[in-house]
């Protein structure tokens, strides 16, 4: 497939998908930064849907890194156990909520580097966020945007940073925080993996993986 390095076309693509869907925003339900810390390193190989349905009484129970440091490993595993990795994400919320104490007065760093430092967190969480909690432009690479970016032939790469520099190449900065959403909510609706719905697709003219099912017609 040629790749589409215009950042015009690139442009194009995401005001059609801004019109589409003006209201995104992150799936995660959260109410502060931490909350949405906490959130995001729970949703590794996770859906934003189960976690969310665990943080909705886990919010309620520890609401700040002192607490979740004062639980035992054991009881926060029992917490977060259907999340999936539950072991390993436990360790690193109390590793994180220790780090946040000792470095950052208990506060979640604005800093991008700061924030890449912490237990659990790598650039995707970090992204999520400096953009959503911060309004620090960034974007977050999920595997929405990865397998997006790809079929719509801006990059021909599954690593996450090389995905991340040429969206960001490719956009204004001012797009960059909610083209994660735009992309995410996408690939949830309409472009999903395995059974795309090419026919009801917005960019379906643009896209160049773009493929008609013989019992529709394009719309």
């Amino acid at each position: 497939m040629q790749l589409r390095t215009n950042n015009d076309f690139a442009k194009r693509i995401f005001d059609i998908l801004k019109k589409e869907y003006p209201k995104v925003k992150p799936a995660l339900v959260y109410s502060n930064p931490f909350e949405l810390l906490i959130s995001t390193i729970l949703s590794a190989q996770c859906t934003d849907e189960r976690v969310n349905i665990v943080t909705k009484e886990l919010f309620k129970k520890y609401k700040e890194p002192q607490d979740f440091i004062e639980l035992s490993q054991e009881q926060l595993e029992k917490e977060i156990f259907s999340t999936g990795f539950y072991k390993q994400k436990a360790k690193n919320i109390k590793f994180c909520c220790k780090e946040l104490i000792k470095n950052h007065k208990g506060k979640v760093p604005r800093d991008f580097d700061d924030l890449v430092r912490l237990s659990g967190v790598g650039r995707k969480t970090a992204s999520v966020i400096a953009g959503n909690a911060f309004g620090i432009p960034a974007i977050a690479v999920d595997t929405h945007v990865k397998r997006l970016s790809n079929l719509l032939g801006f990059i021909d790469s599954q690593n996450p940073d090389k995905i991340e520099i040429r969206l960001k190449e490719l956009l204004p900065e001012s797009y960059w925080i909610k083209s994660s959403h735009w992309l995410a909510t996408h690939g949830r609706k309409i472009c999903i993996a395995n059974r795309p719905k090419c026919n009801e697709c917005v960019i379906g003219d643009l896209c160049p993986s773009f493929t008609s099912s013989p019992n529709k017609k394009k719309k």
